[in-house]
């Protein structure tokens, strides 16, 4: 039984497919290229931890460059809003009713992600909401030490490669969702426990 769910935040709970597009785009601009990538591109091309991705594109681009320039452009009026995917704010309500327990675990930063578990009415929901985080291998085994879970009973939920290898090696369940920055291909070789294409599905997985 699954008693216990790391939520990653953009891509699961959040789709932030359009705005992720856009802040990506811009920040190329910004660093000087005139390079564009459109969303079927990004998912075949994004790769977690973030600056493996960055580093594709331009080899001397420093995490420091990168995270300032990434809190410039997410903060600049014109980003697109994000808004929580289709019926999973119902979904995790309800799993906090039957008694999960859940964390976030993401690389968005602070203001956003709490702003939002706000704006999405899902305060007081999660046991612990862990932000800004480059690498999830790093802190993922301190998350589950910390709120004691049970690694038989605990599934790492996400969209990319980072949370099924994180999850891997922490040595618990993972469930990809088709929904977010991956192509579902890509999803499929990195071999996670299960595959989901809708937010009942999942549900569904969690519930059983």
């Amino acid at each position: 039984m699954i008693k216990n769910i790391i939520f990653d935040w953009s891509g699961v709970i959040k789709d932030a497919n359009e705005s992720h597009v856009w802040i990506i785009n811009e920040m190329i601009k910004k660093f000087g290229s005139d390079r564009r990538i459109d969303i079927y591109e990004l998912r075949e091309i994004w790769e977690q931890p973030y600056m493996k991705f960055w580093n594709k594109l331009f080899v001397d681009m420093t995490i420091e460059e990168e995270q300032k320039l990434y809190k410039e452009t997410i903060l600049d009026s014109s980003c697109p809003p994000c808004v929580s995917y289709k019926n999973i704010v119902e979904v995790i309500r309800n799993l906090k009713n039957q008694g999960r327990k859940m964390v976030v675990l993401s690389s968005d930063l602070p203001d956003t992600v709490l702003s939002e578990i706000k704006g999405y009415d899902l305060e007081n929901i999660f046991n612990e909401v862990v932000v800004n985080i480059h690498d999830k291998k790093e802190e993922i085994i301190n998350l589950i030490e910390r709120n004691n879970f049970n690694v038989e009973e605990t599934v790492f939920v996400g969209d990319t490669n980072l949370e099924i290898e994180a999850g891997k090696l922490a040595g618990i369940q993972t469930i990809a969702v088709t929904w977010g920055f991956y192509a579902e291909d890509r999803l499929k070789a990195l071999n996670p426990d299960y595959i989901v294409h809708s937010v009942e599905e999942l549900e569904n997985i969690l519930l059983k």
